[in-house]
């Protein structure tokens, strides 16, 4: 009887070398698309932003910069002429540029800061404990989300020279009527009041929304500290609301330098355009109306858009350079 042996067990097969390119291909190709489309994602969304700006605002605003080199009459297509700099220098000696440039600033100092200094003290306000808040909360939003002509009109009614609202209170005080829109300062004050009324409220939210990021504490301590409401408003509100401050004071001088509605639906001269009967109230977007669309001085007109856009940049950088400060003084007391 033989007994079987078992065979030897063969030897195990070398592991197989990968060559360089052979089996990693895919999978290094693959982790090459996933990671080119996880960073090209975020540019693909944002990308129809640029887009849509470069159509809408960037292309308008270079082409407007040709047009202020030009001297052009949309009238007469073709016969536009390269003046370079000129109506850049004709601005400089323009006695109604002037004019309507101490208008806008005048307009812009007489509702800017009344608008901001109410919107802080409402917004205080409407920071407290109140019954209702909510309901204060929405109701001062509402002059904001009134037509903008409505708004004008009705102001117009009420400072109106013979049945106007503040006409019949000042005869009720024996005052004698006042012609708001023939005078130098009664029309500036008039238009301001259309615009405080309407923004307001719009500011005290936002500066309501940045009060309630305000750490409680720094209040409850301050009150344990024997302040009342209005020392902490300047002594806790107004540093944390730095940043707050410069951005709703930036947006309200850009909607200053394009007042445009108030005071064009304002002159009750029918078809006017020139800020009553002596440029009184006349502001830089109703001069580069009445330029360009009236009188078809396109290339003086794009001019004249342009130093608005010039001024609109010094204020923004100023309000970066003022909230920049904020931040680093911050940084450099911790």
């Amino acid at each position: 009887m033989t007994i079987a042996t078992p065979a030897p067990a063969a030897d195990p097969a070398p592991p197989r070398r990968r060559t360089p390119g052979g089996d990693r291909t895919p999978h290094t190709a693959r982790s090459v698309l996933r990671r080119v489309a996880s960073a090209a994602v975020p540019y693909g969304l944002i990308a129809p932003f640029f887009a849509i700006f470069a159509a809408f605002g960037l292309f308008p605003m270079l082409y407007t910069a040709w047009i202020s080199l030009t001297d052009r009459d949309m009238l007469h297509p073709g016969a536009e002429r390269f003046v370079g700099l000129r109506n850049y220098a004709d601005l400089l000696s323009d006695d109604f540029f002037w004019n309507a440039v101490g208008n806008t600033f005048l307009l812009m100092a007489m509702s800017s800061v009344p608008q901001l200094a109410l919107a802080l003290i409402l917004a205080h306000i409407l920071n407290a404990r109140l019954r209702g808040r909510t309901l204060f909360r929405m109701g001062v939003l509402l002059p904001n989300i009134t037509s903008i002509v409505a708004v004008t009109i009705v102001f117009s009614q009420i400072f109106g020279r013979q049945f106007g609202l503040v006409t019949w209170l000042l005869d009720e005080v024996g005052l004698d009527p006042v012609n708001w829109q023939a005078g130098e300062w009664t029309s500036k004050i008039a238009i301001s009041s259309m615009v405080i009324w309407r923004w307001t409220g719009y500011n005290a939210l936002i500066y309501l929304a940045a009060m309630q990021a305000i750490p409680k504490e720094h209040f409850e301590a301050a009150a344990m500290d024997g302040a009342g409401t209005w020392r902490q408003l300047w002594h806790i509100t107004l540093p944390a609301l730095r940043p707050t401050i410069a951005f709703t004071a930036l947006v309200s001088v850009i909607g200053q330098i394009q007042l445009f509605t108030e005071p064009l639906l304002f002159d009750t001269s029918p078809g006017s355009v020139s800020g009553g009967n002596s440029h009184q109230f006349q502001t830089l977007a109703l001069l580069l109306y009445e330029e360009s669309f009236r009188l078809h001085n396109f290339g003086y007109g794009s001019a004249i858009a342009w130093v608005m856009f010039l001024v609109t940049v010094v204020f923004a950088a100023l309000a970066y350079l003022v909230t920049r400060g904020g931040s680093r003084l911050k940084g450099g007391s911790r």
